[in-house]
């Protein structure tokens, strides 16, 4: 065996154990897991289709914050579920359903956190991305506060920012331009990026970063003083599909949100993006590929395992 082969086997060996995860953890304890939760979310995401890019922005969320335990599913008057990035997530009902099927089949064996890692995956699968294997072996964390959700990635986020928080988690400018694909199959509210359309950083015009032929779409969609409420896909065209055409639209400026369009109009960031749309002369990278490779590192972030936190009976409540 060659010394880079040997190496290459060595790193994805690291990726696939974690910190203490493993794949096949289940595999004699409870060997269905993976049957049951793909299970849920078919059904989940078919009776709301919001759940499949809330189920993968829950998990983004959830290891953001105090590491991937699943405190992000607790019910509270403070919870983290409270706080004002995480009240739009759609999907919470398919991790209950995934766990009183689990309970029912292999009781106080699956952590509510391993239930989300899974998800996420199977949720990308069923838009038409492609699979990876999830190490599990996860725990489930003891503490659900909204204050501590203060340091998630928003909307607004200038790139250097975006940077520093992805870097406190272990995760570098490569993985902050694959994770924020996953874009590809979500939406936003007007109320969150409609600034950019009529008097941005007050100058009684919309943000120049937006196509001139795209604004009219988005005006109509959220006209000025509407329904802050109303909905709309950040990867035009091709909302439901896992897909490049999400990093095609930020590099013809039909990004979204600010936070995205800056992906594409920042240096630092925009090679990335290049990449992933082959442009010539770069190295191309595959989108499909790389995302689960970056999942995996934020899967790994901060994790409970061993006898840390607990097996929660209920993904809502701590024991």
């Amino acid at each position: 065996m060659s010394i880079l082969l040997f190496l290459l086997l060595g790193t994805l060996t690291t990726l696939a154990l974690g910190q203490g995860t493993r794949v096949g953890f289940y595999r004699t304890t409870c060997p269905r897991v993976e049957s049951i939760v793909r299970s849920a979310v078919q059904s989940g995401i078919q009776a709301n289709p919001r759940a499949r890019p809330g189920l993968l922005r829950m998990f983004f969320h959830d290891c953001f914050v105090n590491g991937c335990d699943a405190s992000i599913l607790i019910d509270g008057p403070s919870a983290e579920k409270t706080a004002t990035p995480n009240v739009p997530i759609r999907g919470f009902e398919v991790i209950d359903a995934a766990k009183t099927q689990l309970e029912a089949t292999c009781p106080g064996v699956v952590s509510c956190a391993d239930i989300l890692a899974l998800a996420a995956r199977d949720s990308v699968v069923l838009s038409g991305g492609t699979s990876w294997e999830v190490p599990t072996g996860r725990r489930d964390g003891l503490v659900s506060q909204a204050s501590d959700t203060a340091n998630l990635p928003a909307f607004n986020d200038p790139i250097s920012v975006q940077i520093r928080k992805f870097a406190d988690k272990g995760l570098n400018t490569q993985d902050l331009v694959t994770l924020v694909g996953g874009h590809t199959i979500g939406s936003a509210a007007c109320a969150v990026f409609s600034y950019r359309l009529y008097n941005f950083n007050n100058t009684n015009g919309p943000d120049p970063d937006i196509n001139q032929a795209f604004l009219p779409q988005l005006r109509a969609l959220c006209p000025n003083n509407g329904d802050g409420s109303t909905r709309v896909g950040l990867d035009t065209g091709s909302v439901n599909s896992f897909d490049t055409s999400y990093y095609a639209n930020l590099r013809n400026g039909r990004g979204v949100l600010e936070s995205d369009a800056k992906l594409w109009s920042d240096p630092t960031t925009q090679r990335s993006v290049q990449r992933f749309l082959g442009v010539r002369g770069l190295p191309g990278m595959r989108f499909d590929v790389e995302f689960g490779r970056s999942m995996l590192k934020m899967g790994n972030t901060e994790l409970k395992t061993g006898s840390q936190g607990e097996i929660r009976r209920v993904c809502t409540a701590i024991n």
